[in-house]
């Protein structure tokens, strides 16, 4: 199955659990792609002793999972893309929700 997921929030233990289900889709034969948008722009780095989201994010990324982010919510928050998660638009998030077979939002 085809899923996106769209994560809007940086809390920390709702956007581990995002990523932990992406990463556990991914491992389970999944088409996964992740949509960053709003402050969940600033995941990739979020590390917390009890919910490491970067860790998480590392995990997608090595299961070669898709990862993409907001550009104007990066430019809000004076904020680059990366490698892991670039740069990408609106017209990127409907196509990922054009794509998937599901969508799930956190």
């Amino acid at each position: 199955m085809k899923l996106g997921i769209i994560i809007e929030t940086k809390e920390y233990e709702k956007s581990w659990n995002a990523m932990r289900f992406a990463v556990t889709a991914k491992k389970t034969g999944h088409e996964v792609k992740v949509f960053l948008m709003g402050e969940a722009v600033e995941i990739e780095n979020m590390t917390h002793e009890k919910y490491d989201v970067a860790a998480q994010v590392q995990a997608f990324d090595e299961l070669d999972g898709e990862i993409l982010a907001c550009g104007t919510c990066l430019k809000s928050r004076n904020m680059e893309g990366s490698e892991v998660c670039p740069i990408s638009t609106m017209i990127d998030c409907v196509q990922m929700v054009e794509w998937a077979d599901k969508v799930v939002t956190f």
